[in-house]
């Protein structure tokens, strides 16, 4: 069975591209982005990856 470690990060719009492409370099895969739980306009990004 797969196992998943899952991470939570800030996504700042004006460098939206370079952060996802540095997760992404480090394994993590995009689940999901939603608006921040005190700031909409503040997204959160969800990531995960195989555990190893």
């Amino acid at each position: 069975m797969t196992k998943w470690e899952y991470l939570t990060a800030p996504l700042l719009v004006h460098n939206t591209k370079q952060i996802l492409d540095n997760f992404g370099a480090d394994g993590w895969e995009l689940v999901q982005v939603v608006p921040g739980p005190n700031n909409p306009e503040q997204l959160v990004a969800y990531f995960k990856r195989e555990k190893q």
